[in-house]
């Protein structure tokens, strides 16, 4: 078996082997790195990177606008998407190296970082990267949970009235997004998952447009409540301390500037429209989530759609975010122990589909203990909010600015070398602060937690 394809993050040990010299190339092995046959589209990279981006807090931009009040709020909205996109396009071409088109691929970020960086940022880029998707997915088994219980608090709703208390545990709903979770994480890999992103994708149009048009109806209907061009007024409002894979043609990285880009202005549509028109409806006192905080109440059935479409959604973005930890640790797996049957062999099960006991194993248990810390720390997507402070820098800013810089050569201190740096230390003070405003959340939800009651 080729060494470059053992490699791959996501490889798997196949049963049948690649064409040695002298034989006809499989229909699997016909891509110029010796890999199997790549079947990405701007279709499906776009569907990866909506799935990725829009999640179900694109429901709190509404108190997030609240907080920064209309001039602020979609300025810094729109001013970070542009920063996003403009980092991915400088990210798709060190995928291959050293050249954009014609050089060796990279088939992981810690290889592209190994490749243009070198030394100890390729560890410092592999404890961001892999930090943020493990707190990912604990946090999308807390919020998936979440939306499943406002299903049940929504019908309970509209049955005794608003004020009554509708109290549900989290705790069963988290277990059965889990089992879930077991069953689609023994598909091998990323490349098989690009179904379930199209179908998340549209869950997450679904519930965004849902979230959207009842914001609308609310703005529509009359409401008077309270906004200002600065947001929630400190003292009045709050205190002063809450203030993929591609195919080879056309080029990869052509294709993946392009998926960026409808990924991107996909997601900020619906950002801005979400946001502005649900501060709109709510004002100042937006709650952080208007489906599963029950800004609304009715029509009932609607809001009970809305949550399972987020659950649903979720369910796909945690695949999207666990397949990389998957391939991570079974690659390492591959490469110590090759011998060990354990770890390599496949059994071939329902035709096409292969079943290896090391992957049913490991995938199985890491699925079991997010789960258990979702359980035990139901406060983590505050401490989420702090991992992605912390990761957004390094991984959406620093690294794809760096290597930039030295993949093209920029000279030290020139005109777009300077202002490649500006633009970088600019991202890291607003990192910082809002890393410390993370913290500050943190401290306070640790502060009030009481391990018994149930958080909505």
């Amino acid at each position: 078996m080729s060494k470059e394809y053992q490699k791959n993050p996501l490889y798997i040990e196949q049963t049948t082997e690649a064409p040695q010299s002298g034989q006809s190339p499989s229909k699997n092995f016909v891509d110029d790195d010796g890999r199997e046959k790549r079947t990405g589209t701007l279709l499906t990279a776009s569907a990866h990177i909506i799935t990725a981006v829009i999640g179900s807090g694109v429901l709190s931009l509404a108190w997030a606008i609240a907080q920064l009040g209309w001039v602020a709020g979609p300025a810094i909205l729109m001013a970070f998407s542009f920063i996003t996109f403009f980092t991915s396009t400088l990210l798709a071409d060190t995928y291959r190296s050293p050249g954009p088109v014609h050089g060796n691929r990279n088939y992981t970020y810690m290889d592209v970082v190994r490749s243009h960086l070198g030394g100890v940022k390729v560890q410092l880029c592999g404890l961001a990267q892999y930090g943020n998707l493990v707190g990912v997915t604990i946090g999308y088994t807390i919020t998936a949970s979440i939306s499943m219980v406002a299903v049940k608090r929504s019908n309970c709703f509209h049955k005794n009235g608003h004020d009554f208390k509708c109290s549900v545990s989290n705790y069963p709903f988290m277990a059965i997004f889990a089992v879930i979770q077991i069953i689609f994480s023994q598909i091998p890999n990323f490349h098989k998952l690009s179904w379930l992103s199209i179908v998340a994708a549209i869950m997450s149009f679904a519930y965004s447009s849902i979230g959207l048009a009842l914001s609308i109806a609310e703005v529509v209907g009359g409401g008077h409540v309270k906004t200002s061009l600065t947001g929630t007024t400190v003292g009045v409002d709050v205190s002063g301390s809450e203030k993929d894979t591609l195919k080879s043609q056309p080029p990869e990285n052509k294709v993946m500037k392009r998926a960026s880009l409808v990924g991107v202005s996909t997601t900020t549509a619906f950002y801005v429209l979400c946001g502005c028109f649900g501060y709109a409806a709510f004002g100042n006192k937006a709650p952080g989530n208007f489906l599963t905080g029950f800004g609304f109440y009715e029509p009932f059935w609607l809001i009970d759609f809305a949550n399972i479409c987020i659950a649903i959604h979720l369910i796909g973005a945690y695949q999207v975010f666990a397949q990389p930890i998957f391939g991570f640790v079974e690659k390492m797996c591959h490469q110590k122990w090759p011998e060990n049957q354990f770890i390599t062999k496949e059994y071939a099960v329902c035709g096409n589909f292969n079943i290896n006991l090391f992957r049913l194993v490991w995938r199985t248990l890491y699925v079991i203990v997010t789960a258990l810390v979702a359980m035990i720390f139901p406060f983590f997507n505050d401490f989420l909010g702090l991992i992605g402070a912390a990761s957004f820098y390094p991984l959406t800013v620093y690294f794809p600015i760096e290597m930039h810089i030295a993949q093209t050569k920029i000279p030290k201190y020139s005109f777009t070398w300077v202002w490649l740096k500006i633009l970088s230390w600019a991202c890291l003070v607003v990192s910082l602060v809002a890393a410390a405003g993370s913290i500050e959340g943190l401290a306070q939800h640790v502060k009030a937690y009481k391990p018994f009651k149930t958080e909505n």
